[in-house]
């Protein structure tokens, strides 16, 4: 009788530390709708199974996951306007565990940075924090500003990493214009500029276009607060090494 409840418990162990192993092997990871639709997701996440044998289930933000894509957490990414941080809601599952380590290192990272659609890169590593002086403080957001940039002055400039496909190839970059020492007067100040001027409104600001001189191109309406976020955004921006200083306008 003690040798039959003996060979039970073991086979119960067995079988427990068999479905634990199983479960390790599988998670299910929290994805808002816009990012899930984005595509990210199809092409990042078959690499990490494929490195790991961890295979992923995705669940709509309120369901039960053990990771989470989110605004809290450990910044991961951004795009898509904002900043895509990962939430581990289950620490002691060596799944999700291995999944936090992944997208944080330099393989995961690389991920990432390696989806493109049409040749351009919608999602980008976090930017690092600077340190600046109390007189380059800027108290605009600079995601935001990153956001307004890209849909606005994109049109000419390239405003962000992975962006170079876009723009015009003889206008200068914004990490070009931050080599300035006065970058931050030319940003605050560009919408009387040339060419700017022409085609630029901002709200509360500028004059309307003279009837019998319309704007040449789709006009440029921003607020001062899009002005505060893009130099909050500029400011945070490497500058290019161009070598010499730059003079011009």
């Amino acid at each position: 009788m003690l040798k039959r409840s003996l060979t039970a418990a073991l086979l119960l162990f067995v079988v427990g530390a068999s479905l634990a192993s199983a479960d390790d092997r599988q998670f299910r990871l929290s994805v808002p709708a816009v990012l899930a639709e984005s595509g990210l997701m199809k092409y990042m996440l078959p690499r990490f199974t494929l490195k790991t044998q961890v295979r992923v289930e995705l669940v709509s933000p309120g369901e039960a996951a053990e990771v989470a894509f989110g605004d809290t957490g450990t910044p991961v990414f951004t795009g898509m306007g904002q900043t895509w941080s990962i939430d581990v809601l289950a620490p002691e599952h060596a799944g999700a565990s291995r999944f936090a380590s992944w997208i944080t290192d330099k393989t995961g990272q690389s991920a990432i940075s390696g989806f493109k659609i049409d040749g351009n890169q919608p999602f980008a590593l976090p930017v690092e924090e600077e340190e600046v002086a109390e007189d380059q403080f800027y108290e605009g957001d600079k995601l935001r500003g990153q956001q307004v940039s890209r849909v606005h002055c994109g049109r000419c400039h390239v405003t962000a990493r992975g962006d170079e496909g876009l723009g015009i190839g003889s206008t200068p970059s914004f990490f070009a214009l931050r080599s300035f020492e006065d970058w931050d007067v030319r940003f605050s100040s560009f919408y009387v500029l040339k060419p700017h001027g022409a085609f630029t409104q901002i709200e509360d600001v500028t004059e309307p276009f003279p009837e019998d001189l319309p704007s040449p191109i789709a006009p440029l309406e921003l607020t001062l607060d899009d002005i505060d976020a893009i130099l909050a955004y500029v400011a945070s921006i490497e500058p290019a090494a161009l070598g010499a200083p730059l003079t011009g306008q």
